[in-house]
């Protein structure tokens, strides 16, 4: 008996580990799905082209994202290994990060939101728009073609308000990436935003972002409690050890150390 298999099944049986038997069974079938699909991406609009013949119920391909035990974290460890063996075995690993708005309609969207949509903002206007704010690290690979370098995703978060800030995602997302490949060097590419990333203790890491020039560099400001609304009295302890701060266009940042 021959069994037939092709390059793109052979790919993705590599992330067959993170799941059980059968879920990889329907991820297989989505990822496909997904690729061949010319309606819109819904799951509903998938499963005529990851399933024709109806072998699964239409309830399973529903239940994979909700239901289903397998580990996000997992599957980014195993793309970002295919892709590092693939591209970048030796030399410094260069990574880019970044935040971006994804839009999804509907109010029950867990973690969406009103965000700043950089993408329709201009220098005179802000434009917010609702949908998820996601903070997405990619490796920078030069295609054989030539031209500019690709961004291939390799790790991702989701901000939401009142919870952990853009840099602390951004720190979770890099110290991940470092206990995957302890032994690379990574130039993490960053804008303005990110600057302050160059004053947190990143061992065979180096932050490459926007600065000012004649930028004045401090230690980061100890953490407090903010009770009550207003501005807190002066006669706090510690608030006349706050350092200066330097302004980058619109924004505050705190740096200690610039390894530029």
């Amino acid at each position: 008996m021959y069994i037939i298999t092709s390059a793109w099944t052979e790919l993705l049986q590599q992330f067959f580990p993170v799941f059980t038997a059968p879920t990889a069974q329907i991820f297989l079938r989505l990822i496909t799905g997904w690729i061949l699909c010319t309606a819109r991406r819904t799951v509903t609009g998938i499963i005529p082209f990851a399933d024709p013949l109806a072998l699964r119920t239409h309830d399973a391909y529903h239940r994979f994202f909700p239901n289903t035990r397998w580990s996000m974290a997992k599957m980014w460890h195993l793309l970002m290994k295919i892709l590092v063996q693939r591209f970048c075995r030796n030399g410094i690993t260069i990574l880019a990060l970044d935040d971006t708005l994804f839009h999804r309609s509907g109010r029950k969207v867990n973690g969406a939101g009103y965000w700043r949509d950089a993408v329709r903002s201009t220098k005179n206007s802000i434009v917010y728009a609702w949908g998820l704010n996601l903070v997405v690290l990619t490796l920078q690979i030069q295609p054989p073609w030539g031209g500019e370098p690709l961004g291939l995703p390799v790790n991702m978060r989701l901000h939401r308000k009142n919870d952990a800030s853009l840099i602390e995602l951004a720190m979770e997302m890099i110290n991940e990436v470092k206990q995957w490949f302890p032994e690379k060097l990574f130039r993490v590419v960053g804008d303005g935003f990110y600057a302050t990333l160059a004053g947190k203790t990143l061992e065979n890491v180096t932050i490459i972002s926007r600065i000012r020039r004649d930028a004045n560099l401090y230690d980061l400001p100890p953490k407090r409690k903010r009770k009550g609304r207003g501005r807190p009295p002066k006669n706090l302890p510690g608030w006349k050890r706050w350092p200066p701060i330097f302004r980058i266009g619109k924004r505050l940042h705190f740096v200690s150390e610039a390894r530029l």
